[in-house]
C-alpha cells in the first residue's frame, strides 16, 4: 500500500468507521428480526393447517424467488406510495428482515421435518402440552441442524446490506464510493472495503461453530 493510500485512510478513518458502523447495525437488526419471523414461518409450514401453510408457502416461495434489490427499492417506494413513510435505514432493515425470515423459514422447516416422529409422540405420551414439547425436545434437536445453515443466511445478510446505498443508506460501500470520488484510490479502498466485510462475516461464522460447540451432544 502506497504512503498516499496510508494518508487518504487515516483522513477518512471516521467516514470508514461509521459506514462499517451502519452496516453492522443493519445486518444485525435484520438478522434479529429475520431469524426470529422465520422461526414462526417454519413451524406454521410444519405445524400450521392447511390454509396457513398454503399462506406462509406462498410468501416464502415469492420472497425467496424475488431479488433483494426488488425488496429494498418496494420497502422504500412503495411504502412511501401507500402513506407509510419509511426512511432508509428502517426500509433497509424491513426488507433485508423479510427475505432472511424467508430462508430461515425453509431452514427451521427442514430442520423441524428432520426430527423422528416418536419425538412428539413421546412428548405427548407423558403429558407436555405443545409449547412444552417444541422449547424442551423438539428445538434443541433442531438448533443442531438449523445452525449451519442460519451462518449462511446470516452471512447473505452482511453481503445484501450493500444494496441499501441505492436508497441513500450510508453504510460501508456507500461510504468508500464516497471516498473514491474523492481520491480515486478505487482498488484500494474497495479491497479495504471487502477485507472488512469478511472479518464481519468471519466473526459470523466464528460465533456459528462456537455454538454448534455449545450445543453439541457429547461423544
Amino acid at each position: 500500500m502506497s504512503h498516499s493510500f496510508l494518508d487518504q485512510l487515516w483522513i477518512a478513518r471516521y467516514v470508514i468507521l461509521s459506514g462499517l458502523g451502519m452496516s453492522v447495525s443493519i445486518s444485525l437488526l435484520a438478522i434479529l428480526a429475520g431469524s426470529v419471523l422465520g422461526v414462526f414461518v417454519g413451524m406454521a409450514l410444519v405445524y400450521g393447517g392447511g390454509a396457513l401453510r398454503l399462506v406462509v408457502r406462498a410468501y416464502t416461495d415469492i420472497i425467496r424467488g424475488t431479488p433483494v434489490l426488488v425488496l429494498v427499492l418496494a420497502s422504500y417506494y412503495v411504502s412511501s406510495a401507500v402513506g407509510i413513510n419509511l426512511g432508509p435505514f428502517a426500509a433497509g432493515v424491513l426488507a433485508l428482515a423479510i427475505f432472511c425470515s424467508s430462508h430461515v423459514g425453509e431452514i427451521v422447516r427442514g430442520a423441524l421435518q428432520a426430527i423422528p416422529k416418536g419425538q412428539t409422540e413421546a412428548a405427548k405420551a407423558i403429558g407436555l402440552t405443545f409449547a412444552q414439547t417444541f422449547t424442551s425436545v423438539l428445538w434443541p434437536q433442531a438448533m443442531r441442524q438449523f445452525l449451519p445453515a442460519w451462518v449462511n443466511t446470516a452471512a447473505e445478510m452482511v453481503k445484501a446490506s450493500t444494496l441499501l446505498s441505492v436508497i441513500g443508506v450510508a453504510e460501508l460501500l456507500l461510504r468508500t464510493q464516497e471516498i473514491i470520488s474523492r481520491n480515486f484510490l478505487s482498488l484500494q479502498f474497495y479491497f479495504l472495503a471487502g477485507a472488512l466485510y469478511f472479518i464481519v462475516n468471519y466473526g459470523i461464522e466464528r460465533f456459528g461453530k462456537y455454538v454448534e460447540r455449545k450445543t453439541a451432544l457429547p461423544s
